[in-house]
């Protein structure tokens, strides 16, 4: 199924923030329009923690039984279900999430990358024409602009307006976009390192992108960080012991990942990424604080009563045959 289903609506939202409440200000559109989806998606994010942090919870229990029946499939299996009836817990109940925000937060990367296509709407003939016009301008192969054509584009129609003579009819001159207007950031230029770059004629603009880069692989650490499930006592199995190195592993790699990404793709796409993060962080301490913690103690609760009517009913079953006894003593 192509993505352009929800990439449309979505660009048009993204071009509706940024003529409205964004005041034309491209810096400004994107971090509401990341903050309104990422609101969008939060009742599928907390139920999807909600069931990892059960998971996480339950291992230990788990590991016991796989590794006291791994020679009893069927035996295994009644077991672990067994303590996933015990836990109110159901196994399928964080993958169904995950499968709904996927295609979502893939389709907001090319909302932002082809704003041609998703926000104004144009056609690919006249995407390819705009796109030739630019490469020419730019003095670059088509091919090298690769996937940030379109941004490439928009931002020397916006940087080179007399060269819209060359386009009549194919983009207005109000269907610029300006992306150089938030807080000094040229958010459709790509960020360099090279210190020719960052601290040379040029600083004004690459100063600026090499400080977005490095925030943004600071604000991905510290949101993987958050997001890592708490260490649970008695989880020391072998298996936990690699999970546990795997997850550390990807406290690292992401931020590396972010770095090398920023000066890859225009500023754009990193102050999205960025954006995401920073309200990741503020979403995982609020959830930390009042959504696990009041669902573990909800989750121990049912549990409790469910072991106190249990035992309710052993007592009164045996209860009851200790006076069918007595009866039959009687007589």
């Amino acid at each position: 199924m192509s993505l352009d289903i929800i990439a449309r609506p979505l660009g048009k939202f993204l071009l509706f923030i940024y003529n409205t409440v964004a005041f034309q200000n491209y810096g400004l559109a994107i971090i509401f329009f990341t903050i309104v989806v990422k609101l969008a998606l939060l009742p599928l994010t907390l139920k999807q923690l909600k069931s990892s942090s059960k998971m996480q919870e339950l291992q230990p229990k788990i590991a016991e039984i796989q590794k006291r029946y791994k020679d009893d499939k069927e035996k295994l299996n009644q077991e672990m279900m067994k303590v996933y009836q015990e836990n109110n817990y159901n196994p399928a109940s964080g993958c169904l999430p995950l499968l709904v925000q996927m295609p979502i937060l893939i389709t907001l990367y090319w909302v932002i990358v082809q704003p041609l296509k998703f926000m104004l709407d144009k056609p690919q003939d006249t995407i390819n024409k705009l796109v030739e016009v630019a490469s020419k301008g730019l003095n670059l192969a088509t091919q090298a602009m690769t996937t940030q054509k379109e941004l490439m584009t928009l931002n020397y129609f916006n940087e080179h307006k007399e060269a819209l003579s060359q386009v009549t009819g194919l983009l207005d001159r109000s269907e610029l976009i300006d992306f150089n207007n938030f807080l000094g950031l040229h958010l459709g230029e790509i960020a360099k390192f090279q210190p020719q770059d960052v601290f040379g004629a040029q600083s004004y603009i690459y100063l600026p992108l090499f400080i977005l880069a490095i925030v943004a692989a600071a604000t991905t650490y510290l949101s993987t960080k958050l997001s890592m499930p708490k260490k649970v006592e008695g989880s020391g199995s072998q298996q936990n012991a690699m999970g546990s190195s795997m997850t550390n592993s990807m406290m690292y790699i992401g931020p590396i990942m972010t770095l090398m990404f920023s000066f890859q793709l225009p500023a754009g796409v990193v102050l999205y990424w960025m954006i995401g993060y920073v309200f990741t962080i503020f979403q995982q301490l609020y959830i930390n604080k009042f959504v696990l913690n009041k669902h573990d103690k909800q989750d121990q609760k049912a549990i409790t009563d469910k072991k106190n009517n249990d035992g309710s009913k052993a007592l009164d079953s045996g209860s009851k045959d200790g006076n069918k006894k007595n009866s039959g003593n009687k007589k």
